[in-house]
């Protein structure tokens, strides 16, 4: 077992006591006697891809829709299709192997807490941080539930002697119901219900009635919401990056499959931070805790036609670092420092 997992397994131990600050140094392996050896965060772009599969169920009096209804193009074969819903990118952080830093232990200095996530990313020092990774997606459940129109046939309707005969009576209720709901909303109904909320149920139940007559001529639609998750890391600028391909036929595939559409990832740096030199780097020592401060990208997904994301998010590649100082942590000043564990970058630093 090398140095790095030894000291992590003993993380939430010393996220828990008090230890003495602060001497940090880049990390090297077999060489920490006694510390902490924390991570900063590097980005990765999480696709999170909201997919919706079709189901199309034709109407047991699909052939009478344009003769009864006016409904034009109604299709009498079931079909299936995926239609791509939604396309959300989230920022998430992963340790940086290239940005491991020590916290060496050392006796008669001020005591301070260092809090990391579970795979190691510093997280605050003297105070605990709230902040979490983002979650996925929850999907939106879009599947309103089917009713059974034979709940409101008449017997007239159920005992005729043909499919057409069936096909004019519904048609016929179908135009009695819309008559219905146009008087009461115009408050010229015979009998009309007693007040505001009475007449939201009665409106309510024709709706389901009109609808559930209706999907017998036009038929109905089954959804099917499914996710997709496809990660991107931008160690550079990225131009038309394929993600992951999509048909109408067999859905979400991944990027290789040549079956699918092409849906593209642009990444584009709109950091304005000044570049620091690697001369300046190499005579830069780290005297202090290391933290980042992200930079800033456009990030946007589309295909060919239709553009399904834009956003500027937090990209730690397109930033720098830098370091806090061992003067902010002495006897005479509590540091709380709070962290994002998703960029490594200050969200907040208090003093009393």
């Amino acid at each position: 077992m090398n140095m790095i997992k030894k000291t992590l397994i003993t993380l939430s131990l010393f996220a828990s006591l008090g230890i003495y600050a602060q001497d940090v140094t880049t990390y090297t392996p077999n060489t920490l006697d006694e510390g902490i050896v924390y991570f900063l965060p590097k980005t990765h772009l999480k696709v999170i891809v909201t997919a919706n599969k079709a189901i199309y169920t034709p109407g047991e009096l699909c052939q009478y829709a344009e003769r009864y209804l006016k409904l034009q193009g109604v299709s009498a074969q079931p079909k299936e299709y995926w239609e791509i819903q939604d396309i959300f990118v989230v920022p998430i952080g992963v340790p940086d192997t290239n940005k491991v830093y020590a916290i060496k232990l050392k006796d008669k200095m001020v005591t301070s807490k260092v809090e990391l996530t579970e795979d190691g990313i510093i997280k605050a020092i003297n105070t605990t941080n709230p902040i979490q990774q983002i979650n996925d997606i929850p999907l939106q459940n879009i599947q309103s539930e089917r009713i059974d129109p034979r709940n409101f046939m008449t017997e007239e309707m159920l005992m005729s002697g043909s499919t057409g005969k069936m096909a004019e009576l519904i048609a016929k209720e179908i135009y009695n119901i819309r008559e219905s709901k146009n008087s009461l909303t115009r408050g010229q109904a015979d009998y009309m219900p007693q007040d505001g909320a009475a007449l939201k149920i009665m409106l309510e139940n024709l709706d389901k009635q009109e609808k559930a007559f209706t999907e017998m001529f036009s038929g109905y639609t089954q959804h099917q919401l499914q996710k997709f998750t496809f990660y991107i890391e931008p160690n550079t600028e990225i131009k038309d990056q394929v993600v992951f391909r999509f048909s109408q036929k067999l859905g979400v595939l991944e990027s290789n499959n040549l079956a699918g559409k092409p849906i593209y990832i642009n990444v584009t740096n709109e950091s304005n931070l000044p570049v620091a030199h690697e001369e300046d780097k190499a005579k830069k020592k780290p005297v202090g805790v290391i933290y980042n401060i992200p930079g800033k990208a456009k990030v946007s997904i589309h295909d060919t036609d239709k553009k399904y994301f834009e956003k500027e998010l937090a990209v730690t590649q397109f930033g720098e670092t830098e370091v806090l100082t061992n003067n902010l942590f002495n006897k005479k000043v509590n540091t709380r420092v709070v962290f994002n564990p998703r960029t490594g970058g200050i969200v907040k630093i208090d003093k009393d």
